[in-house]
């Protein structure tokens, strides 16, 4: 790992960086997004669905984890961090489950939902604003918005206090190790 920081690279090389990091970012979402659209949602709402909506939630965990990690190896934690929210939010699993629900009962919403709308009421609720638009009205559609509530102020408060701890600890652990010979790294 390498001693240099942000600040104290040139001003051509933290713009690459920058603009690497926001390349990233983009590139994840634009996956996600192209995986979300295509994915086959029209499955029955049974145990297996609820199994691979756990599996879902275990694996944002898990991805969440490993970005953790990657922000602690980071020359550049900050930035790292911000790739970690970026692509790190659980909207499009949430979305995955109103589509699913909406398309086994279609009463379970205000209106039935297309996968634009279910992404829409998915960020419509993370931000709590609500619209009224779209409500869920069945038992099940009202469980996962209240999974997706809970989870939200726990991925909002819980991971940023985890990223910004990352970024404070990598940052010192940067500034405790020896300088190395050679121009600074990438």
């Amino acid at each position: 790992m390498t001693t240099i920081r942000y600040r104290d690279h040139s001003r051509s090389v933290r713009r690459r960086l920058l603009a690497l990091s926001l390349l990233r970012s983009a590139a994840a979402v634009a996956v996600r997004l192209l995986v979300y659209y295509l994915a086959p949602l029209n499955q029955p709402i049974n145990l297996v669905a609820w199994i691979e909506f756990g599996s879902g939630l275990l694996a944002f965990a898990l991805i969440l984890a490993w970005q953790v990690r990657a922000i602690l190896n980071s020359h550049v934690p900050r930035l790292q961090a911000g790739q970690t929210v970026a692509v790190g939010l659980p909207m499009l699993g949430f979305a995955a489950s109103y589509v699913v629900i909406t398309s086994n009962t279609p009463d379970s919403f205000a209106e039935p939902l297309s996968r634009t709308d279910a992404l829409y009421f998915t960020v419509a609720v993370f931000a709590t604003v609500g619209f009224g638009d779209i409500a869920p009205r069945s038992e099940v559609a009202r469980a996962v918005t209240t999974i997706q509530m809970l989870t939200d102020l726990v991925v909002v408060g819980l991971i940023a206090k985890v990223l910004i701890g990352a970024v404070h600890l990598a940052e010192r652990r940067r500034d405790d190790a020896p300088p190395q010979d050679g121009p600074p790294g990438n």
